[in-house]
């Protein structure tokens, strides 16, 4: 689900447990996304907190500071208390287009 998010454009990780019917489940998502291997040709850059923030950790040993890098070059920007609007970047897929993606996995 984290490969369909287009560039420029977020999710949360509650709104990708909820996509993959896993509700509920916001935690597991990013546990998830934080074992992938770097450089990855997952977007998981793309996905963020429910607040609209990079969720930052000593424990992710730097992979945030890649993350707000990544988000910057797609042309995301931060305010000053470095959040993101998801009003104006969330992702909200057609269903359709879900469904059309299910077909193809």
């Amino acid at each position: 689900m984290v490969s369909r998010i287009p560039s420029g454009k977020l999710a949360t990780y509650g709104q990708i447990a909820e996509l993959i019917g896993s509700y509920g489940y916001a935690r597991q998502v990013g546990w998830s996304l934080s074992r992938l291997p770097l450089p990855s040709s997952i977007p998981w850059h793309r996905v963020v907190n429910a607040r609209g923030q990079i969720s930052m950790s000593l424990r992710r040993e730097g992979s945030d500071w890649i993350q707000r890098d990544l988000l910057l070059s797609e042309g995301i920007q931060f305010d000053i208390n470095s959040r993101v609007s998801l009003k104006q970047y969330l992702w909200r897929p057609e269903i359709r287009d879900l469904l059309l993606g299910q077909l193809e996995d």
